[in-house]
């Protein structure tokens, strides 16, 4: 059985970004054209009373996104991605190369010393042919590839496969990456979700660490871990079948099929299920959340985040404790929680302790204990 490291992070952040302003005037805009139309009938919508809302319900102020005009149209309300013939490279592709090649970079490992792709995220572009053998192909790595998701734990998951398949022997170095467009699958016509999520890609590198090697500055996995719990509260219907569920399967009504939560739900679940979760899991190595001196957790929601740490510490922790990049990137799903590990670590000793914690639809979380070499 290997020792294993995260010998490589690497993150992608798009330039562009949207303020809570911005997203507001846009929302309001298309509820005033949409409530003329519905003069005749129809209740009325409502509009966004301001951005001091959405501070308040996610502790979200700005987020970044792959393309933003297409979402502050009101007449469109969804980013515009030009198509792209087969042989070219898909856009999910191209943005989880921008990640690899700073994380093989951080690594100072060549695509070819690679003999795994897994591609992770909570949405895909498509099917198939598979983003990760893309990707494979693009950067010229060995081996093999394959995707995977588990919402917006899909990185821990990944994470959890690679660590296992290195320490197994099966393979040597694996590519992680996670590149979310997620805002391609949200509803900017929702008032409970249009103001959440953002764009970001980022990808690990996952190898063993030879007998009496010392890797200084990298991260040792010491464990992983997953859970699953079946739950509605955070969904989409958007998928292959979609099409056979409308009347005319040529043109697809996209309602009802796009992401949706219950969000007090979710926030009372996740936050029991989260705390569960960690504690459960530091006691398994004989450690209590006092002995992790950093916390990187999922990037949904700053309360939610307040409060699983308040329950398992028993009192307010602070940003040095389990920093959010939360505030200026939005819920980047799956990529949350490894930019603030990424972002978030220069400072630490050899033999400290984190925990890497993600938590999402499912419901799911994957953890991962790592300490500091």
């Amino acid at each position: 059985m290997h020792r294993v490291i995260i010998s490589g992070i690497g993150v992608e952040i798009p330039e562009a970004s949207i303020t809570n302003e911005e997203l507001v005037a846009s929302f309001n805009s298309w509820v005033d054209m949409e409530n003329i139309r519905r003069e005749v009938s129809g209740e009325p919508l409502v509009q966004k009373s301001d951005s001091a809302f959405i501070v308040h319900a996610s502790g979200v102020q700005t987020r970044h996104v792959i393309e933003r005009e297409g979402i502050l149209d009101p007449t469109r309300m969804a980013p515009r991605f030009p198509a792209r013939p087969d042989e070219a490279l898909s856009l999910e592709a191209e943005f989880g190369i921008a990640s690899a090649g700073k994380a093989l970079d951080h690594a100072g490992l060549k695509p070819g010393d690679i003999d795994l792709v897994i591609c992770s995220a909570s949405h895909h572009q498509r099917p198939y042919p598979a983003i990760a053998i893309e990707m494979q192909q693009a950067l010229g790595t060995k081996g093999a590839g394959f995707d995977m998701g588990l919402g917006c734990s899909s990185a821990a998951a990944a994470l959890h496969i690679a660590v296992n398949l290195v320490r197994a022997g099966a393979h040597k170095r694996v590519l992680v990456t996670t590149p979310e467009i997620i805002t391609g699958h949200l509803n900017f016509r929702d008032r409970q979700t249009h103001f959440i999520f953002g764009d970001a890609s980022v990808s690990m590198i996952v190898e063993g660490l030879a007998q009496g090697e010392k890797r200084p500055g990298r991260f040792e996995v010491l464990d992983t871990r997953a859970w699953t719990q079946m739950s509605n509260s955070i969904r989409t219907n958007l998928g292959y079948y979609t099409r056979a569920t409308q009347d005319d399967p040529y043109m697809i009504d996209l309602e009802g099929n796009l992401i949706k939560q219950i969000g007090n739900k979710v926030f009372k679940e996740v936050t029991v299920a989260g705390h569960k979760f960690i504690v459960e899991f530091l006691a398994e190595h004989g450690l209590t959340p006092q002995a992790i001196r950093r916390f990187w957790l999922h990037q949904a929601n700053a309360r939610m985040n307040a409060m699983i740490l308040k329950l398992s510490f028993g009192h307010d922790v602070d940003h040095d404790r389990a920093p959010m990049v939360l505030e200026r990137l939005g819920n980047t799903a799956a990529a949350g929680a490894i930019i603030a590990l990424s972002e978030n670590h220069a400072d630490m000793k050899a033999g400290d302790y984190g925990l890497l914690c993600a938590f999402g639809a499912g419901y799911s979380i994957g953890g991962a204990l790592l300490r500091m070499l």
